[in-house]
């Protein structure tokens, strides 16, 4: 019937909702530790599976929201939010976020080049095996010198946003320095609008360079923090035996697990690694520290030059309004003279009659005489007060 009206039930509403919500899609990238690359076109719930990430730790890596730089160490991930650097580290993978960004391309080639470590591994056995023919595969001691999978994978991301964050400071540089010096040689309304929006930038930067700076000095700072990105570790502990002669291959990605494994193996009765060394980590976020440091140092420096070259053309511009205001004392002052002068000509030119008038003509020279001398004397002593005051301009 026409009058009849037809009502959709909530619960399939919602799930309309949430099917329209769970279609929206983003694009990544997962490297595994041979090199090998793979597109993945999936949604947020999708990822959250994949690597076993809260849905909180993931909002950090949304470009819609304004997340500062970020390293957490989570149970089993890294997530890693370095301005356009916006990764999840596994123990055997790293996934990507907008891979075909212009600025995330290099990065992706670098960990496709540099994760792989066959060679590395094939090399410091056969140098083992050359000192030692002895020892087989059972030691591994030419790998313990290697980094884990997560640990390499980090380090490419953090050498790839200091190298970026370097090459925007050395751009800024070039383009600061001799507009700063044009400036200085000419003050004008295109020079200091160029000046002000370098600056903006060079603000702008200085904080970006200052956040990713504030988040390693806190990763330094805390062991605990440094022992939870430690993911190949935490897998070795969860899968060491407690006894056995054999050493499993728990972990082939990682020959720094893999020589742990060994030494457990052969019934050593020391613990393989406390909890909190953190040695080699620390090593590595230093490295970095140091260089972002120095990047900051050197806006600092930018900042320091701006700052003085604003106080000399304070300087100037002070020097110049002293100027005008002499010149404008020295009108006001010619103006006082002339009025002098004006009112004893308005008194002489009225139609009064006056005796003195009669008789002696020797006034007018003595008038002109007196009046002169008023006039210099007040000029004088407002110049002298000028000069007392410092509105000289020298």
């Amino acid at each position: 019937m026409a009058g009849e009206v037809y009502l959709v039930p909530a619960a399939e509403t919602q799930v309309a909702s949430v099917k329209k919500k769970m279609a929206v899609t983003t694009s990544w990238v997962s490297i595994d530790a041979k090199g090998e690359a793979a597109v993945l076109d999936v949604d947020k719930y999708a990822i959250m599976r994949r690597v076993q990430v809260h849905a909180r730790d993931l909002r950090i890596l949304d470009p819609m929201l304004s997340y500062p730089s970020t390293i957490l160490g989570r149970e089993k991930v890294i997530v890693l939010n370095l301005e356009h650097i916006k990764a999840i580290i596994t123990a055997d993978e790293v996934l990507l976020r907008d891979p075909f960004d212009d600025n995330v391309i290099p990065i992706v080639a670098e960990l496709k080049r540099r994760l792989p470590q066959e060679n590395l591994t094939c090399r410091g056995q056969g140098e083992e095996e050359e000192e030692h023919p002895g020892l087989r595969s059972g030691t591994n001691t030419g790998e313990e010198n290697e980094f884990p999978f997560e640990f390499r994978a980090l380090e490419v991301a953090l050498e790839a946003i200091c190298s970026f964050l370097d090459a925007r400071t050395r751009e800024l540089e070039t383009e600061t320095y001799p507009a700063l010096d044009e400036l200085t040689s000419m003050i004008s309304s295109r020079n200091l609008d160029h000046v002000r929006k370098l600056k903006s930038a060079m603000t702008r930067l200085t904080n970006r360079v200052q956040k990713v700076r504030d988040e390693l000095e806190q990763l330094l700072d805390d062991d605990d923090d440094m022992a939870d990105l430690y993911l190949s570790r935490k897998l070795a502990g969860a899968c060491s035996p407690v006894s056995g002669s054999g050493a499993p291959y728990w972990y082939p990605s990682s020959p720094t697990i893999g020589s742990k494994i060994s030494r457990t193996s052969r019934g050593s009765a020391v613990t393989i690694q406390e909890d909190n060394d953190v040695e080699e980590l620390e090593m590595l976020l230093e490295a970095y520290f140091t260089q972002i440091d120095s990047t900051l140092n050197k806006l600092i420096t930018l900042r320091e030059y701006i700052d003085d070259t604003e106080d000399y053309i304070n300087i100037q511009l002070d020097s110049h309004r002293n100027q005008l205001i002499q010149l404008e004392l020295f009108l006001s002052s010619g103006t006082v003279c002339l009025s002098i002068y004006s009112l004893v000509a308005a008194i002489f030119g009225m139609n009064i009659p006056y005796t003195w008038k009669e008789g002696h003509g020797y006034m007018f020279k003595w008038v002109v005489i007196l009046t002169g001398l008023l006039c210099t004397s007040t000029f004088t002593l407002i110049m002298s007060y000028a000069r007392h005051k410092g509105l000289n301009g020298s």
